[in-house]
């Protein structure tokens, strides 16, 4: 908590809470994802992994998960929870560049992107570059969760 915080102080334009979101509103949002059917599903600002942890104990084994995270402390938390977890890919980059993260992967389309980043508080430039990008990322039959404080 106090870690996540620290980093919303350092840069609120960047971090869409003071705390981590919660394990209620996870399950939420990946009620809707099909896992079953899903071969890759995209998070965008994994921040602290709760979302990450709620979609890794319901993928299937065969599915990738793409995990982007641009904040440096943020990262380097879901490298040590998540590194050599089959079918996790953690990038630490930038969700404005996700179809070539999608390409890296061997993937066209995602099935599912969930989001928590705070399109809100981005400068709007940026805002629209990653919206843009989900729009090619989910093509005709993905599907894009957000959520916003």
């Amino acid at each position: 908590m106090w870690k996540f915080l620290r980093e919303y102080i350092k840069t609120p334009d960047t971090i869409g809470a003071v705390a981590p979101s919660s394990r209620h509103l996870a399950a939420a949002m990946t009620a809707w994802i099909d896992f079953d059917k899903a071969k890759c599903i995209v998070e965008y600002g994994a921040g602290t992994g709760i979302f990450t942890r709620e979609v890794c104990a319901k993928k299937r084994p065969g599915t990738v998960y793409i995990v982007i995270e641009q904040n440096d402390r943020f990262y380097s938390m879901l490298q040590k929870q998540f590194h050599g977890v089959p079918g996790v890919v953690l990038i630490h980059g930038d969700a404005g560049t996700v179809c070539g993260f999608l390409r890296e992967q061997g993937f066209r389309h995602a099935d599912y992107i969930i989001s928590g980043l705070p399109f809100t508080s981005l400068p709007q430039q940026v805002s629209h570059r990653i919206l843009l990008q989900t729009q090619k990322a989910i093509g005709m039959e993905g599907v894009f969760f957000t959520f916003q404080y």
